[in-house]
């Protein structure tokens, strides 16, 4: 909006030229969503305290859990609606609207929390810890990642490189995908948007970490949209792409915000509502650059969560035996005695390291 209403003013007062560069206005998109979340976060809590909707963990359906979490009964969850309704402001005010990619991601989600929000429902209505079976779970995100995937297949983002993914350290090794592009896009989508929802179960440890990861492709979305960066640097050009920086920079602004009261002891949780929106949109972003398996690199804290939940259920289901005392991985060390904020504050370290070694791959290629 402020791109529209401003830079068209530019004839009037040279400085409102700065609203057409991407730079400005991330860091604007940023400092809104910030100051958005820090204003709202209390009178959301206070919403959520009235309608009784807190964190339910049932003990007869995970026992060890609610051993080390039964402090946590009550919290008010469902915060996702904080998270995305300050993303949903601050990128329509800062970015340009009419670009297909800042519309598509918004449209992701929204789509991906509308899952998460009924789950977290049935979870606080029903009083089931469960709350959306599985497979209806992953039938909703299937039919989002499904409809962006057919988009992107016959409106693909770069015509030379339609359906090819790059590979980081390499500069022109690519691999064709053809006709299973398309469930490659699902998976990288539905993928991210299942990682961050795992590593959300300690205080703001998802929630940090998804601000490492947001930092990283502010970076790399500016990169990839930028003509003369993109072929320096000899990583795919994808015109429009840099608007996605602004996305990135308002989910920087919205974490930051978020955590301040998400932080230990927290007052309020995203829930599935945040974390299935979050992970989807990043999986997106991703997919729009052409950088799919840099987000593995830079979201590997998500990765190794993921990972840790399937070789467990893997495991126990062939062979009876648990790999990890209790999956995700962030709960096996708290079983192992590790205080909850040293868990969350080392697994930020981690992905401050992942972020850096993904930047670095744009380089050593």
């Amino acid at each position: 909006m402020f791109y529209y209403l401003f830079y068209s003013l530019c004839d009037v007062w040279s400085g409102f030229n700065v609203f057409k560069y991407i730079t400005f206005r991330a860091g604007g998109a940023a400092a809104t969503a910030l100051l958005l979340s820090i204003f709202l976060g209390p009178w959301m809590i206070r919403k959520l305290q009235e309608l009784n909707i807190g964190q339910y963990i049932r003990k007869e359906e995970c026992a060890d859990l609610f051993t080390l979490h039964q402090k946590k009964q009550g919290t008010p969850t469902m915060g996702g609606v904080l998270i995305i309704l300050v993303l949903l402001i601050s990128t329509l005010l800062w970015a340009d609207f009419s670009n297909r990619y800042i519309i598509l991601v918004l449209l992701i989600t929204l789509g991906l929390g509308w899952v998460g929000f009924m789950d977290d429902y049935l979870k606080i209505h029903k009083k089931n810890a469960k709350g959306l079976k599985i497979s209806a779970k992953l039938f909703g995100q299937l039919i989002v990642a499904g409809i962006v995937g057919f988009y992107l297949y016959y409106n693909p983002v770069n015509s030379e490189f339609a359906t090819k993914l790059g590979v980081p350290f390499f500069k022109s090794f690519f691999v064709d995908l053809g006709y299973f592009y398309i469930p490659f896009v699902m998976l990288v989508i539905v993928g991210a948007s299942n990682a961050v929802n795992f590593t959300d179960g300690l205080d703001g440890l998802a929630i940090g970490c998804t601000m490492m990861v947001a930092i990283t492709f502010i970076i790399v979305t500016y990169l990839c949209g930028h003509v003369v960066f993109s072929k320096y640097l000899h990583i795919i050009n994808v015109a429009g792409s840099g608007e996605l920086a602004v996305f990135c920079a308002a989910l920087v602004g919205a974490s930051l915000g978020f955590l301040w009261f998400n932080c230990y002891p927290a007052e309020i949780f995203m829930g599935d509502t945040g974390s299935l929106a979050i992970g989807g949109a990043l999986g997106f972003i991703s997919v729009v650059v052409k950088q799919e398996i840099l987000l593995v690199i830079a979201g590997g804290i998500f990765v190794i969560e993921a990972l840790s939940v399937i070789i467990q259920i893997i495991s126990f289901r062939t062979t009876g035996k648990r790999v990890f005392l209790i999956a995700p991985l962030h709960h096996h060390f708290e079983k192992k005695g590790w205080d909850e904020t040293k868990v969350t504050v080392r697994f930020w370290i981690i992905s401050i390291i992942f972020a850096l070694i993904s930047l670095a791959t744009l380089k050593l290629r």
